[in-house]
This record gives C-alpha cells, structure tokens and sequence, in this order.
C-alpha cells in the first residue's frame, strides 16, 4: 500500500513513518507550516525524510494560520506548564487544524495514486484536541471517500488513534525510531523544555514503555511532579 505521512517531525508522527516504511511503501513526508511558535520539529521531520530516503513536501500554511487565532501555538501566549490532560493545554488547540491538513494531503495522494494517508493520533490526544478523535477520523475518512469518488481511492491510516503515547513508543522501538532525532516541545529552546505538555507525555511515554528516553531535558523531572499533581486533582 503506498502511503503518505503527515510528519511534523515529532515522536508520534516519525515512529509512524518508521512504521509505514517497515511494513508498507512508503512514498512521501508531508509537514505543514501553518506559522506554528517555532519551525524546528520541520527540520526533524526532513531528518526523517532523509534517513527514509523518501521526497519531503513542506506545505506553506502560514496565511492560513495566521487567521487560526488563538492558540499559544501559533500567537504569543506563553505555553502552560502541566500534564497534557489539563484543562489549561487547551490553549495549544488551533482549530481545526488537522482537518485542513489532511485534506490537503488527501489532495497530494490522489494526484500522486497514493493509496493511503496517514496520521499519529492517538488516545492521549482525545481530551484535548477533537480532530485526534475516532470519532472525527471515521468521519473525516468517509468524507474523502465521496470527494474522490470516480478518481481515486485513497484511505485515511491511523494505527495509533485508539492507543496511548507509550503504545507509540513500543511501535516506534520496534522498528528503530531513532527517538533522538524527533522533537516535540512545544517551546522550541535549545533543548526540550520538560515542562509543557507535550514534554511531559513524551517522558511519561518512555516511562511506561519502559524504553530509555535519550532526550535531552532543561527540567528532566518535573514530569513526575506534574503527574503527581495531576493525580491530587
């Protein structure tokens, strides 16, 4: 099955490639540049395409981002410390931001007979984020089945959209991620920060995989304080 796959360069996403590339054909990386806080996952995410030996297409989203209003992702709003299950990280939602993508690289696979698009959703992204729900990558699916109806055939591959963070990590292990070529802070410094959320799943993941995290942490252990706190909730 030649599949495409939204990369962002981030742990879930570059696990998912190394997957597609191990047990299907592989065909592009596609990252977006929708004017996020900082575009360094991109870099990862062409590291990746590399190392995968597949082309990488950036898609320039960033007049469309500029309109998605609101989010500390993409407007100047400090990012929150905490467990991603917090109610305070719905400030990094962009909306509607996953829909727009994946039409795009819907787009991209029919024009290049691609046979499936695929996206690391996945359960932990649920609370927050409404676009990583089964509910809407059912629907969404269904959708481009009628958009492409009578020109291609393309179908919407998300292996991890009812599994956790450290189902991915297990994943990705399995098939040589190189886990310290990904990135996922969401602060953008030299190295992760430790304390936003994302930092905070990505080493809690490591942790109930029990695979060894090599990356390298500002605050490597505030997760544990921001887990404890949250179980106090």
């Amino acid at each position: 099955m030649k599949t495409i796959v939204i990369c962002s360069g981030g742990l879930d996403s570059v696990s998912l490639a190394y997957k597609v590339a191990a047990e299907n054909t592989l065909t592009r990386l596609v990252s977006f540049d929708y004017g996020q806080r900082h575009a360094k996952e991109i870099d990862y995410a062409a590291r990746a395409a590399q190392a995968l030996n597949v082309p990488h297409t950036v898609i320039d989203m960033r007049n469309i981002g500029a309109t998605l209003t609101g989010s500390a992702l993409t407007d100047d709003i400090d990012v929150p410390d905490g467990h991603y299950a917090e109610e305070t990280m719905r400030i990094t939602v962009v909306p509607n931001r996953n829909a727009i993508m994946l039409t795009i690289a819907f787009g991209i696979a029919a024009a290049n007979q691609d046979d499936a698009v695929a996206t690391a959703v996945h359960g932990g992204d649920h609370f927050i984020y409404p676009d990583c729900r089964p509910a809407f990558t059912e629907s969404f699916n269904a959708m481009q089945k009628a958009a492409l109806d009578g020109y291609a055939d393309v179908t919407l591959y998300t292996p991890f959209v009812h599994g956790s963070k450290a189902d991915i990590v297990t994943a990705g292990a399995a098939v040589n991620t190189p886990f310290a070529d990904t990135w996922s802070c969401y602060k953008g410094g030299e190295n992760h920060c430790g304390r936003c959320g994302t930092c905070v799943e990505r080493r809690e993941a490591f942790d109930l995989a029990g695979v060894t995290d090599p990356t390298v942490y500002d605050d490597p252990d505030y997760w544990k304080q921001a887990i404890a706190e949250r179980g106090n909730a």
